[in-house]
């Protein structure tokens, strides 16, 4: 039997978002729950409600609309994917289809940084999207619960989003 074909989230981008943070794919979790980082032990949201002076545990459209507030922008490289379970090490990359970043970048053109959540997120969109876009691009540590290292090191790396 043939994994099936999974499809991710749309982004969540409002007018004037100056900064876009990509994960690769959305865990099992978050597809089911259709949120962004819904795994409750991912620390996104932890970590963004400190940066940007949010209640990380209000409803999930508050903290969207906390993070489109500040010009902040959410997608992910892959649209669709075959993987079994949540890790990004079980994608099968013949299985890939890449959003359409193009698209993205010519609709929001005050985007002009991209933080990657993780090393996928940033070796994928390396790899596998090619388009030319007035960027600056940076990876940041995983928020994932499967990247070990302690808060504090990953709150400290990610201070650089909140620095706009």
């Amino acid at each position: 039997m043939t994994t099936p074909l999974l499809e991710g989230l749309p982004p969540v981008v409002a007018s004037g978002a100056r900064l876009l943070i990509l994960g690769s794919f959305p865990s099992a979790q978050s597809l089911a729950a259709r949120q962004y980082y819904a795994n409750p032990r991912n620390t996104f949201w932890r970590i963004t409600g400190e940066l940007f002076a949010f209640d990380y545990g209000a409803a999930y459209e508050r903290r969207l609309a906390a993070l489109q507030s500040h010009g902040v922008a959410l997608w992910d490289v892959l649209h669709k994917c075959r993987r079994i379970g949540s890790s990004d090490a079980r994608i099968d990359p013949r299985s890939v289809v890449v959003n359409d970043f193009a698209e993205l970048f010519a609709n929001h053109p005050t985007i002009t940084r991209v933080y990657f959540n993780g090393e996928k997120a940033a070796t994928m969109f390396r790899r596998l999207v090619h388009v030319d876009t007035p960027v600056n691009c940076r990876r940041l540590p995983s928020t994932s619960p499967a990247n070990a290292i302690a808060f504090d090191a990953k709150l400290a790396a990610w201070q650089d989003i909140s620095l706009s």
